[in-house]
Order: C-alpha cells, then sequence, then structure tokens
C-alpha cells in the first residue's frame, strides 16, 4: 500500500499519542474498534449538521456531503470488521475529548464557523495521528485498514483547515486572527491529550 504522508498532520497537532495510550488501545481492542465506530458517526453527524446550517456556503455543502458519505464508508467497514471478530456493538460513554474543545467555541458568527471549523480539523488530524501510530502495532487486517484511513483522513483536516480559512476571509476576519484561535486550540486539544482519564476511548487521554 502506498504510503501517505501525513508530517502536516503532526505539525499540526501541539502533542504526539502518548505512549501509554497506545498500550491502552492494544489491551483494549474491542473498546478501540467500538469507539472507533462511534467517532465515524459522530464525524458524519457534524458534517450533516454544517450542511443544514450553513446551507449558503456551497463549497462547504459540496465538501462536508464527500465527507458525510466517506465517514459512513468507514463506519461500515468498521463495523464489518467487529462482526467478523464476534465484538458486539455496545454503548459507550463520549470520550471528553470533543467536547472538551467545544466547550471555548464561540456562539456568535463569524467566530462560531470558523471555531468549528478549526475543532473539526483537530478532531480529524488526531484521529489520523493515531491511526498512525497504531498501524505498526496491530494485526495485519487492522494495521491494513488503519493505514487505508489516513490519506482521507488527512485530507478532511486539510477540508476543514481550509474552509476555516476561507470563510474568515470572507468575512473580513484576519488571517492572523485565525492563526490565533489555532494556536489556542492546539494548547486545548494538547491538554486533553495528556490529561490522565479513567476510560479507555479512542480519543481519551493518558490512562489514568
Amino acid at each position: 500500500m502506498k504510503t501517505v504522508d501525513i508530517q502536516p498532520v503532526k505539525d499540526f497537532l501541539a502533542c504526539a499519542t502518548p505512549q501509554s495510550w497506545l498500550e491502552s488501545a492494544l489491551d483494549n481492542q474491542s473498546i478501540l474498534l467500538i469507539d472507533h465506530a462511534n467517532c465515524e458517526k459522530k464525524a458524519a453527524s457534524t458534517a450533516l449538521n454544517l450542511m443544514y446550517r450553513y446551507v449558503d456556503k456551497p463549497d462547504l455543502l459540496q465538501r462536508m456531503s464527500k465527507l458525510a458519505r466517506e465517514e459512513l464508508r468507514h463506519f461500515e467497514q468498521v463495523l464489518a470488521i467487529m462482526q467478523k471478530r464476534n465484538i458486539d456493538y455496545i454503548q459507550l460513554s463520549s470520550a471528553r475529548y470533543a467536547g472538551g474543545l467545544r466547550e471555548f467555541m464561540r456562539t456568535s458568527e463569524p467566530g462560531k464557523l470558523i471555531d468549528v471549523l478549526i475543532v473539526g480539523a483537530f478532531i480529524e488530524a488526531r484521529s489520523c495521528e493515531r491511526f498512525d501510530q497504531l498501524a505498526p502495532l496491530l494485526d495485519a487486517e487492522l494495521a491494513d485498514f488503519y493505514t487505508s484511513l489516513l490519506r482521507s483522513e488527512s485530507r478532511h483536516f486539510m477540508d476543514y483547515l481550509k474552509l476555516a480559512r476561507q470563510y474568515a476571509k470572507e468575512a473580513g476576519v484576519d488571517a492572523s486572527d485565525v492563526d490565533a484561535r489555532i494556536d489556542f486550540f492546539a494548547e486545548k486539544e494538547a491538554e486533553l491529550i495528556l490529561a490522565p482519564d479513567r476510560e479507555f476511548r479512542f480519543h481519551s487521554g493518558a490512562p489514568h
């Protein structure tokens, strides 16, 4: 399989996934897959919500429509692997990760849309980084699957970031202000990833 350069993703994130999380993932592969499936559903839902909320933005509609289809296809692929491995799709509590980022988002436009897109970029970037870190540690089937996701996840990260910059510019927001928001969320995202978590999830922090 052709390798994917995810260095831009790594450069975007303020920290790498802790080794302790990777070790926990290997010990909790059923939970990893279940929560991965949840993440794909949530990613598709986020894209669809943006399509409903911002019907006047054709570039966003096009990119989010494609993203939602890809995320649902990934969900189907994870579900197939779970069924093959006799992993029941049980209910899991959500990680604090996404909510922890969203609590800092602005509530009025254009800041609201810019922040939603920046947070989407961080969630996609972290997913991509974790797929890359996990792939060499997993069995051949999962390694191939996670490696296959790198291209689309890295593209999703870039799509969110490009849209954030595009709509900021259209709204007359200075590029330096967007960079400041990216730096702010990079710091918050790293805090969530490095902070201890009692429950293992795909986007959880270091095991407590």
